[in-house]
């Protein structure tokens, strides 16, 4: 099966996340689904500074990530909810600190929409 690699504007709302070039607008972070190292998760990499291309990336179950874009969802160290209607906010926590991007919803729909589409791929004989 074939890696999903999708790149999403998001809006990263923690200082300590920003990058150093970051002009308050939205940055690109990098949405991944690998089939074959685990099908039921997806991760998520926050850009890095300076020549780092992913500073943080987290893996989490692809169902708590669609089922946020509906309703309040996650425990522990993912969590997302709907931020209105077109937005979508996705919150990590670690021992460094606490990580919160705000998405567009068509991104993370688009995204999953792709991950399904793979997931059903037939296996080649």
């Amino acid at each position: 099966m074939s890696v999903v690699e999708q790149y999403a504007r998001a809006h990263i709302l923690t200082d300590a996340d920003l990058p150093e070039e970051d002009d308050g607008g939205a940055i690109p972070v990098v949405l991944r689904y690998d089939p074959d190292h685990d099908p039921r998760s997806v991760c998520v990499g926050l850009p890095g500074r300076g020549r780092r291309r992913v500073a943080r990336e987290w893996s989490f179950s692809r169902d708590l990530l669609e089922r946020g874009l509906r309703a309040p969802t996650g425990s522990g160290e993912v969590r997302v909810w709907p931020c209105g209607r077109v937005q979508t906010v996705v919150e990590f926590h670690s021992p460094q600190g606490c990580s919160v991007v705000q998405f567009e919803t068509k991104a993370l729909i688009r995204f999953l929409s792709r991950t399904y589409a793979t997931a059903a791929e037939p296996v080649p004989h």
